[in-house]
Order: C-alpha cells, then sequence, then structure tokens
C-alpha cells in the first residue's frame, strides 16, 4: 500500500503506461526525463523523453498545400537505456529481457516524492524456472542540476551465470509524443558525435537543425559483482566494453551472477548545452562533470538533502488523499519550477517538461503558477517574469505590427517571443485542418501585467516594481488603451475582435472576420491593468519617472486616457447576469442532455460540433471559465470596487445568478476549468465546491481527458490546487502591506496547515476547528500586520497566535455595492 509521500503502480499495464511515465517523469527545473523504462523503446506503449526548459527548435512542415513553421521544446537524447539478459552456465543468452517480455512475473513502481526517485522492481521468470530480479532506483539530482543516475541491482535465484548489460545513449530520437501532430516535421537534432574516453566515459553530442543549440551527454558506468569487477583486459566482458554508431553509443559488460552473489551497476550522467553559463563547450563540460560526480550513494544523499530544503519551503499538510495528490501536484511544479529555473531564461511551459503536448509553449498558465511560488520561491517568480521582459521588445513589435501602441503578447511563446500560435490545427475527431484563432487571446498582457503586480505586493521587491516591472506594466496599458475605440451609441469604450478565455467562442455565427467583441473578462481586466498602471506611474520616485517617460517615451497626456479608459469600459449584461461577450445572450441554447446522452464525454464540445458540420460559434455553451475567471483573479471587495469604478453595481444576487448561468453552460473542456469553479464556488455556492475541487485533485491522475495527461501533465491546475488550499481556503490577499484573511474552508478541506513566505518572513498559518493558528518565524523583520475579519491584529516575528474565525464566515459572497475589503 503506498504511503502519504509514495505513489505507487502494481502490475504492468501497457495501456497505461504513456500516462504513469508522464506522472514518474523525474526532473530538477534544468532538464526533466519522462518516467519511461530504461529497457524500453519508442512504441505505441512507451514515450521516453528528456526535455531541458528553454531549448526550442523551428521547423518547416507542409500542410494542405501551405507551409507550416512551428516552434517545439526538443526531445533530447535518451540518457536512460540500460538493457539486460541472462547467461546461464552452459546455455546461449537468454533474450533481452523488459516488462513487454512473456517471462515478466512480477512487476512495481514506486516514486518518492519525499526523496525525488523513481523505484521499479521488475521480476522475469523463464521456461526453466530460472528467476532474474531487477531493482532500478533513478534520480535527475536535484543539487547539481546537470547528473541524472541509475542504480540497477540484479539477483538471480535458481540458476547461476552472469548478467549482460547493456547501456547506451541513444541520439535517434525525434519529437513524436503526440498523435495530432504527426504529420508535422519532428526531426530537431542534426550533428552528431560520439566518443569514448578511457576511463570508462562515453559521450554523444549534436545540436538542434534550426536554433543551432550544442547538447552533449556523457555517461559513466561503474559495476560491483559480489566485489569491484576486476578491470583486466584480458577478462572479455568484464569491462565496459564500447562501441559506437553516428547516433549512439553503447557501453557493454558481463557480470558473474549467482543466488550469493548481486551484481549491481551505476549510470551516471551529465547533460550540458551551449546555453549553460561558465562553460568552454558542452562537450567538456559534461565529460568532466561525470568523471567528478560521486558515487552513487554519495549522490542520493545529496539529492535527498536538496529535496528536504524544498519541501521546508513548501509545506502543506492536508489528510487523506487529497494530500498526497497535492504533494504529488507540489512534486511536479518543483521539478518544473526549481531554483534552478530561477537562473535560466525560461517561461512556464504550460505542460511542464513532461511531454510535448502544446509544443512545450508558454501560455497564460504562469496566471495560475506565479501566485503560488510567489508565496515560496520570490527567486524563481522574478526570474519567470524577465522572461516576460526580455521579451517585452518582441511584444512591443507585434502591436505595431498590427496598428497598436505599447506590448501586444504573444498567446504561445516560446525562444524569442514571437506568436507561436499556428494558424490552422487539427481536429483529430474530423481529420479536417481548421483556422485557429486563439491568438486573439490578447488578455495574456493583462496576465503579465497581473503577475506583476501580485509578485511585488506579496515581496515588497519595490526595485522590480519601479523598473522591469513599470515598464511591462505601462506598455501593456498603453496596449489596452490603444485598443479600446470610444462608441458613441453607447457612450463607452468597447474592445473589439478578440477572443476570451472560453476559447470555444472565434467569431460570430456567420460572421466573414474572427474575434468577439467586449469579451468581459478582457474589458474588466484591462480596466484593472489600465488603473494600477496609472497609479503606478503616479507613485513612481521621479528619478524613475524620467528614466522610464525616455526609455518607452511616454507621454504623461496618455495617462488621462489610460484613467477615462479604466472607468467607461463596456461591461454587457442579459438577462440579469453578466454577458461573456457583447451578444452571447442572443446565441442559440445547447440540448445539452442530448449531446451528453449522444457522446457521453462532451469536454471538447467543439469538436464533436465541428465534426457534425456545426459550429460551437452558435451555441451559449463554453468550454472553461471566462466571466468566472474574474471570481479567481480578484477578491470579493476587489471585484465589486473594479465594477463599480466602470459604473455597475456587482451586489450578491447578480454575481450569484451570474455564476449558476454558466455553471449550467460549461463544458469544461480545459482542465483548468474545474479549478476556477471550485475557487468561485467556495464562496457563492459552497455546496457544490468540493465535485469540482475533487475533479481539478484528480485531473491528471486518472487523466480524465482521456490521453492528454500522457502527452505532458498541466502545470497550471497542479499549482492552481496548491494555490486553493494556500489563498482559497484562507482568503489569503497581499496588499497594503498587510496579510488579509477571509477563510472559507470546505467541510472536506477543514483541517489543513500551509507555510508561506511573506516579506522576508516565514508564516505557517493553519485552520482547525473555526480557529485560525498563525505562527511567524523568529527574525529581525517588523511584526506582520494580519487583517482578519475586519481586525488588525500585529503578529510579532517569533511568536505563534490563535485567533477565532469571525462568526458567520462562511462562503456567502461578501461584498456589498461600494464595499471593499
Amino acid at each position: 500500500m503506498a504511503g502519504a509521500w509514495e505513489w505507487l503502480y502494481e502490475g504492468y499495464e501497457p495501456e497505461a503506461e504513456r500516462l504513469r511515465e508522464a506522472l514518474c517523469t523525474l526532473g530538477n527545473g534544468y532538464f526533466a526525463t519522462r518516467g519511461a523504462a530504461s529497457e524500453i523503446v519508442t512504441g505505441r506503449s512507451h514515450y521516453p523523453g528528456t526535455y531541458v526548459a528553454g531549448c526550442y527548435d523551428r521547423l518547416t512542415s507542409s500542410v494542405r498545400g501551405r507551409q507550416v513553421e512551428n516552434a517545439d521544446l526538443v526531445n533530447l537524447p535518451n540518457w536512460l537505456p540500460l538493457r539486460y539478459r541472462l547467461r546461464p552456465v552452459g546455455t546461449a543468452p537468454g533474450p533481452w529481457l523488459s516488462p513487454d517480455h512473456e517471462h515478466l512475473a512480477e512487476h512495481r513502481q514506486t516514486l518518492d516524492l519525499r526523496r525525488g526517485t523513481l523505484t521499479r522492481r521488475s521480476v522475469y521468470q523463464d521456461e526453466a524456472g530460472r528467476r532474474l530480479s531487477v531493482e532500478q532506483c533513478r534520480l535527475v539530482h536535484m543539487g547539481n542540476p546537470h547528473l541524472a543516475a541509475l542504480h540497477t541491482a540484479f539477483t538471480a535465484a535458481g540458476w547461476v551465470g552472469a548478467v549482460e548489460v547493456e547501456a547506451a545513449i541513444d541520439g535517434d530520437v525525434r519529437n513524436a509524443g503526440v498523435a495530432r501532430y504527426r504529420d508535422l516535421s519532428d526531426c530537431h537534432l542534426t550533428g552528431w558525435s560520439t566518443g569514448t574516453e578511457q576511463d570508462d566515459v562515453v559521450w554523444l553530442g549534436c545540436r538542434t537543425a534550426e536554433s543551432d543549440i550544442g547538447f552533449a551527454l556523457a555517461s559513466r558506468i561503474v559495476a560491483t559483482s559480489g566485489g569491484p569487477v576486476r578491470q583486466q583486459p584480458d577478462e572479455p566482458g568484464r569491462r565496459p566494453r564500447p562501441r559506437q554508431t553516428p547516433r549512439k553509443v553503447f557501453q557493454t559488460l558481463v557480470l558473474p551472477l549467482d543466488p550469493e552473489c548481486d551484481a549491481v551497476v551505476d549510470k551516471t550522467v551529465a547533460l550540458h548545452t551551449s546555453r549553460d553559463p561558465a562553460i568552454g563547450s558542452p562537450l567538456r563540460a559534461a565529460v568532466a562533470g561525470v568523471r567528478t560526480a560521486p558515487e552513487f550513494t554519495e549522490l542520493l544523499a545529496s539529492h535527498h538533502r536538496a529535496w528536504a530544503g524544498l519541501w521546508q519551503r513548501t509545506r502543506i499538510e492536508v489528510p487523506g488523499e487529497a494530500g498526497r495528490i497535492l504533494r504529488l501536484h507540489l512534486f511536479h511544479v518543483l521539478q518544473t519550477l526549481s531554483p534552478h529555473t530561477a537562473e535560466l531564461d525560461v517561461g512556464v511551459p504550460a505542460r511542464g517538461l513532461h511531454g510535448e503536448a502544446y509544443r512545450g509553449h508558454v501560455f497564460w498558465d504562469e496566471l495560475f503558477v506565479l501566485r503560488f511560488l510567489s508565496l515560496h520561491f520570490p527567486e524563481v517568480s522574478r526570474g519567470l517574469l524577465d522572461y516576460r521582459h526580455r521579451r517585452l521588445t518582441a511584444a512591443c513589435r507585434a502591436a505595431q505590427q498590427v496598428g497598436r501602441a505599447g506590448a501586444m503578447y504573444p498567446w504561445q511563446s516560446a525562444d524569442d517571443g514571437r506568436e507561436e500560435t499556428q494558424e490552422i490545427h487539427l481536429n483529430p475527431r474530423s481529420g479536417r485542418w481548421l483556422p485557429d484563432h486563439s491568438r486573439l487571446q490578447h488578455h495574456v498582457g493583462s496576465a503579465v501585467a497581473y503577475n506583476v503586480w501580485q509578485y511585488c505586493q506579496a515581496t515588497a521587491d519595490t526595485d522590480y516594481l519601479h523598473s522591469k516591472g513599470a515598464e511591462m506594466l505601462l506598455q501593456i496599458a498603453r496596449f489596452w488603451a490603444d485598443s479600446a475605440a470610444w462608441d458613441a451609441s453607447s457612450a463607452r469604450y468597447r474592445i473589439r475582435g478578440v477572443v476570451g478565455p472560453d476559447e470555444y467562442h472565434d467569431a460570430y455565427p456567420g460572421a466573414g472576420t474572427a474575434g468577439i467583441d467586449d469579451n468581459t473578462y478582457t474589458n474588466v481586466t484591462a480596466a484593472w491593468v489600465l488603473a494600477r498602471a496609472t497609479e503606478l506611474y503616479r507613485d513612481l520616485p521621479e528619478h524613475r519617472r524620467k528614466l522610464l517617460l525616455e526609455r518607452i517615451r511616454l507621454d504623461p497626456a496618455e495617462l488621462e486616457r489610460w484613467e477615462d479608459v479604466s472607468r467607461r469600459l463596456h461591461v454587457p449584461y442579459h438577462r440579469g447576469v453578466i454577458s461573456q461577450f457583447a451578444g452571447y445572450g442572443d446565441l442559440d441554447e445547447l440540448d445539452w442532455a442530448a449531446y451528453r446522452e449522444r457522446y457521453g464525454d462532451i469536454r471538447r464540445l467543439d469538436r464533436i460540433l465541428e465534426a457534425e458540420g456545426d459550429t460551437v460559434n452558435r451555441y451559449q455553451a463554453s468550454k472553461q471559465a471566462d466571466v468566472l475567471m474574474l471570481g479567481y483573479l480578484f477578491s470579493p471587495g476587489e471585484l465589486g470596487g473594479l465594477f463599480q469604478r466602470l459604473g455597475h453595481a456587482l451586489d450578491d444576487d447578480t454575481w450569484r445568478a451570474t455564476v449558476d448561468y454558466y455553471l449550467a453552460r460549461t463544458s469544461h473542456g480545459s482542465t483548468l476549468s474545474s479549478l476556477v469553479h471550485a475557487w468561485v464556488l467556495a464562496r457563492a455556492h459552497h455546496e457544490e465546491a468540493w465535485a469540482y475541487c475533487e475533479e481539478a485533485l484528480t485531473g491528471d491522475v486518472i487523466d480524465i481527458q482521456g490521453g492528454t495527461t500522457a502527452e505532458g501533465i498541466h502545470l497550471g491546475a497542479m499549482a492552481g490546487t496548491l494555490d486553493f488550499v494556500q489563498r482559497g481556503m484562507t482568503g489569503l490577499e497581499t496588499r497594503d502591506d498587510a496579510l488579509r484573511l477571509s477563510p472559507a474552508p470546505l467541510p472536506q478541506l477543514s483541517k489543513f496547515g500551509v507555510r508561506i513566505g511573506f516579506r522576508g518572513h516565514e508564516v505557517d498559518l493553519g485552520i482547525r476547528a473555526q480557529r485560525l493558528r498563525i505562527a511567524i518565524s523568529d527574525s529581525h523583520h517588523p511584526a506582520v500586520r494580519l487583517v482578519l475579519g475586519g481586525h488588525t491584529h500585529m503578529i510579532v516575528p517569533g511568536t505563534v497566535r490563535w485567533l477565532d474565525l469571525p462568526s458567520g464566515r462562511r462562503p456567502a459572497r461578501r461584498h456589498r455595492k461600494g464595499h471593499q475589503d
């Protein structure tokens, strides 16, 4: 039975292997390797993959007579291969063994979350009754981001002889992990070279085809069999023997084995790229790294220590199965975005470093990730924001190309900041290639601005806010102000021709042009950006303001328009609820029951309707939370204040009616949707929240979308579940130099604890039996100002306080017209 810190798979199920490989990925923020068995090759059931953060390559494919460019996170040479076979005395060698072989008798795979290791135990038995037990422990080192290792132990039962082992680095790999990309170009590696060194080190080097990034992997084998293997050249097979082909390098050895004498093979690998700082060449660095790497026992110990440090900074205590899943989610967040990430030029890959779905691109998922990271690893959040700042020039160029001022960030980003969203996409249900208008999701710019603001609120990093942060915020505000056109008939500003978070609606029925008008989420977040940018500009120190004026050529008169637009952007309504966009209420109603009866799972309703010759643009049907996303980003008081600024009263009844309306019209075609609904319902409809919370928790674990997790985990949803406990259940806000709490725990999560960092403090928060426990670590920092239930408490470092939750503090939405917390 799996423990609270273990993820256990008992038995071997080929049809589930790709999902398990994704969920058993090991990484350290620099690179990650899927949990594929070392004995197997790529096939229907298996997909080994290794990915270095931020390493993309661009290829051109021919699709329907068109030349289509795509940038992909590159699948690198496979360092895992280590296969084996029996060599009983007096008989010919047996077959190469793997979990797919008929001789497999037992199989178990254990992911140790606390220690960051993957252990596999397989037992094979042949027709003669000879048994071989193989136990392998794998790590991708969290301390040294360039190292990985396999420790493989062989045990014989019922026979005497030897085990033949072949270890390799395989450079003959492609980006072939996603079936719907099958017709596109996928060979990103070129310029292979292989070699051997005298000290049992072998290496492989290559480059990417277009981006010209150099890679080198070096491997060292150390073997023991009842004591150290004697390195005698006159004993063939007892010393690793290298051989090589242009794209693959091998080491083969034969180790004596009997029931009294186990054999152990340790394979240590170093990986470097030409993007790494302070190296002469990737090859020299990889060879030197593997030569000087400690033996496996020492590597394992230092790896454990590195993980212990991460868990210390991210303590989350939730009882039961929910807690175990949350640890798995945190584990994968930390493997994708670790402290090593802070030093890299990378963004937040939507599918982690766990597979090739979405081509490894960066979307808006940082909106769900940075709020968690900023309270634990602010240096990582700052590094991820720097990724956006380095691409600000590209965003400004993109805006200029469409006749806009300011910065227009791309919906999909990769290496250089250009728009990576494909212009056509495949509907696997119909087999048709269709226009892709998702690049019109300009709200990604608001997400960048929101992350800048929230990071600075949590960390008090005014230096960042007044420099890089201000530059991004002001340029994004400039884009929104220039995108808003005055409509005299409504006396409102309108933003036309966009796509909202819903993604289903990319045009009006029968329209000849793409985009919809006045998406509420887009307009309200744009108003928020304009208000924050205006406020920030006025608060800037004089010398900072002068530098910015010169750098981005900002005319102070622009701020008058920003202020005006931020108060008069159009928010559409229909039938007493907030409209998703102008005209949403005029669309046809969908017969949801009929489609569920006909298809069962209708999460991808857009694909179903297109395959029928219809379009989801005709219906009041949303893929995921859109209007309701506002309830995820903003507290009740903030959201009420935003609507009041725009000239609307958002009372409890209107918000509840809006929640109910879209709840009945959403197919949840994104893993983020159930998360957002759980967040909103925890305060609007308390009794319904848990079902969505549970779906968000288990989305990747059970692959709720049917095959998508095998192509890469959903990083935003995983981080979002952690933040659901950290902020959603506590109502935690970091603004106005205070920690503000408004707890609304669900019955299923009525007892929990989290550790956060706040402006230099280490803060432990716990809720139990309608009481809040807050402990501030001892430090020289000032007392923490805590606001709970309208009362302010000053919590001195080094103390613990128990506070009663405000009576009646339940999920009801608490803002009133004009009221702000």
